[in-house]
């Protein structure tokens, strides 16, 4: 399960909006097929396992897969049905799908076919590797990821607005990787006014665009920033509210840009809004990169689900300077979100710590 696991991992980045899923076939203790879902539409992990083993039939033969075989028909037909085809003697799953659509079915077509079924072996860590398949399964928004660059006295810019370059060129590099990884970008308008990014991966070793997300209350994206002007060849979709400029929502739809209007009247309903639009769009990660008032209304409601952290060692100093996350935060120590399962490496001459938020 874990060789299973390690294989799921591949399809990171373009399997969403499905998990990512690895399977290996076992028979008398010898790996004899293994696949993963490479490709969103593509065939699954099992198919490619079964057509890697080259057999006829699976009798004798365990099957371990990270996640519960389908049983409907979506783009592929149900794995669960060739499976029960095939005979192997026993099925071992990590864990069962939440989706409605299959959720036990597929264990249960496979007992149908007298076929012996484990569930929940790696467990845990199969829910780890598709935690953002699991959010929009249950919260139906997306996985949201922190992501920010700090000095080493927790400066996001000095104290005129100032932020290039706070990292180092491999960080940057890295936050292109992640960019390549996800559906969906997002920061506030601050951010695209202040620091004119155009957000789209590069060097991140991925075909995918993400759309590219601001939330702009006051509509002040300007037309003439980079990502405006380059709309019509990378998504992008600009929340703002109902009394925003026709002229200026007018201009941003001729460059090619999406202007939502949301009926939602404070900036947290808006928010959340457009995090529920977001996940009725099957959008499964969603990178934040700012700004703070961004960072502290997703840490606020409770929605920031991992961070990737690039602390330079660098001091700024300042009262007026911009701290990662603003909005209101918590009032006690005690009541602070922890960071689980974290990692601290070298980046360049950055540190790089990463990990799951808790709340709890």
């Amino acid at each position: 399960m874990n060789q299973a696991l390690q294989l799921a991992t591949r399809g990171k980045g373009c399997v969403e909006p499905n998990p990512m899923v690895g399977c290996v076939i076992v028979r008398d203790g010898v790996i004899i097929g293994e696949g993963f879902h490479a490709k969103y539409g593509g065939p699954h992990a099992e198919v490619h396992a079964i057509q890697n083993a080259n057999v006829t039939d699976l009798r004798g033969c365990s099957v371990y897969v990270t996640l519960e075989p389908c049983s409907h028909h979506g783009k592929t037909p149900p794995c669960a049905e060739r499976l029960a085809t095939l005979r192997p003697d026993r099925v071992i799953v990590a864990m069962e799908d939440p989706c409605e659509l299959v959720r036990g079915k597929g264990i249960e077509r496979l007992l149908e076919a007298n076929i012996q079924v484990s569930v929940g072996i790696c467990g845990a860590e199969a829910e780890k590797l598709n935690a953002p398949y699991l959010t929009l399964q249950s919260r139906h928004r997306p996985y949201i990821i922190g992501k920010w660059a700090m000095t080493t006295d927790g400066k996001l810019a000095t104290r005129c607005g100032e932020s290039f370059w706070i990292s180092g060129p491999e960080s940057r590099k890295v936050v292109h990787e992640l960019r390549s990884q996800v559906d969906g970008i997002i920061v506030g308008s601050g951010t695209v006014m202040a620091d004119d990014p155009l957000l789209t991966p590069r060097d991140g070793g991925s075909n995918k665009i993400p759309l590219r997300v601001v939330v702009d209350s006051q509509l002040q994206t300007d037309p003439n920033r980079q990502l405006a002007r380059s709309a019509a060849d990378f998504p992008t979709l600009i929340w703002t509210s109902q009394q925003a400029d026709p002229n200026r929502v007018q201009a941003l739809q001729k460059l090619g840009c999406e202007v939502y209007k949301s009926p939602a009247l404070s900036h947290q309903a808006r928010l959340q809004a457009l995090l529920t639009e977001l996940g009725r769009r099957r959008c499964t990660n969603l990178l934040c990169e700012g700004g703070a008032g961004l960072l502290g209304a997703l840490f606020d409601a409770q929605c920031i689900d991992e961070v990737h952290v690039f602390i330079a060692p660098k001091l700024f100093g300042g009262g007026e300077a911009l701290t990662p996350i603003g909005g209101n935060g918590v009032s006690l120590p005690s009541e602070a979100a922890k960071i689980k399962d974290w990692n601290v490496n070298r980046s360049g001459e950055d540190i790089y710590l990463s990990g799951s938020v808790s709340y709890h």
